[in-house]
């Protein structure tokens, strides 16, 4: 008797466990922004739990020439649930917001167009949708955990350096930020595309400027590109390392195979969901070069 009973009991535990992760889903937003003066769609990976808990939220960036079908190419829900199922990270939400071509800067007062040397840049206050729109918008449509402890940032190339641009001089809203295969340039000569007006924007949103001038307190960065960047910005990625560390910072820096692609990022967005857990069962090997 003992036995059956104890069959059904798992039997339930497994109903119950598979109830919990049946509703997970990958779902799309738009946000009429008064900031920007047009509606800004975004992309949101959210995993059902039966109860109700608080979750917490990346805010995961796309690339130049990307939008918010990142997570939908990355195949972020089914990757998370997996992870999720198996105990390998605790539930988060995920969002992707379409931050146009950008940089994610508050470039111009008002929101327009210009033609720039690879295409269309857009030009406006998108740091101020970013943290005046979209965070409260998500705050109050999903159920987060409204706590920087719990708010993370994180991005592929050019959203790597708007992750970090935003995420270094806002500790009071982010507990962890991610730069993968950030594309951060070290001069402002460097830079290929008309986002700044002149240097003196350049260097107020430069990560590698901010991290020489800001002390760190409870902030967690990871820092990883490709051995064979065709950008080379795992040499940034070295320097900032450096920099955030002497200053305060519980920072990581990785050198991984592969090139500037999203292929690289596919093959290490398990790592970097480990990362951003509030749980991580995963060990890394932290690079000290």
């Amino acid at each position: 008797m003992r036995k059956k009973n104890s069959s059904i009991c798992r039997k339930k535990i497994m109903r119950k466990c598979k109830s919990e992760f049946d509703n997970m889903s990958l779902v799309t937003k738009t946000i009429d922004s008064r900031i920007l003066g047009k509606k800004m769609n975004l992309a949101v990976y959210r995993p059902a739990v039966n109860d109700n808990s608080a979750l917490p939220v990346l805010y995961f960036l796309h690339g130049r020439t990307g939008n918010e079908s990142l997570l939908q190419w990355l195949g972020m829900e089914k990757t998370a649930d997996a992870m999720i199922e198996a105990g390998e990270i605790q539930p988060m939400i995920v969002v992707c917001p379409n931050l146009d071509n950008s940089r994610g800067i508050n470039s111009a007062e008002l929101y327009r167009e210009v033609k720039g040397k690879y295409g269309v840049v857009h030009k406006g206050r998108y740091e101020d949708y970013l943290l005046d729109e979209l965070i409260p918008f998500v705050d109050n449509t999903f159920h987060t955990i409204r706590d920087r402890s719990a708010r993370y940032i994180g991005g592929i190339s050019s959203g790597g350096y708007t992750a970090l641009s935003i995420g270094l001089r806002h500790q009071e809203l982010f507990s962890k930020i991610g730069g993968h295969m950030p594309a951060i340039d070290l001069s402002y000569a460097d830079e290929d595309e008309c986002y700044f007006t002149d240097e003196a924007m350049w260097l107020k949103n430069d990560p590698i400027t901010i991290a020489k001038q800001t002390a760190f307190d409870d902030l967690k960065v990871f820092l990883d590109d490709g051995k064979e960047d065709e950008g080379q910005f795992y040499r940034t990625c070295e320097k900032l390392f450096q920099l955030l560390r002497q200053n305060g910072a519980d920072v990581q820096n990785h050198l991984f195979e592969g090139h500037h692609s999203g292929d690289y990022i596919k093959s290490n967005m398990e790592t970097y969901l480990r990362f951003y857990s509030l749980r991580t069962t995963s060990s890394f090997v932290k690079h000290t070069r």
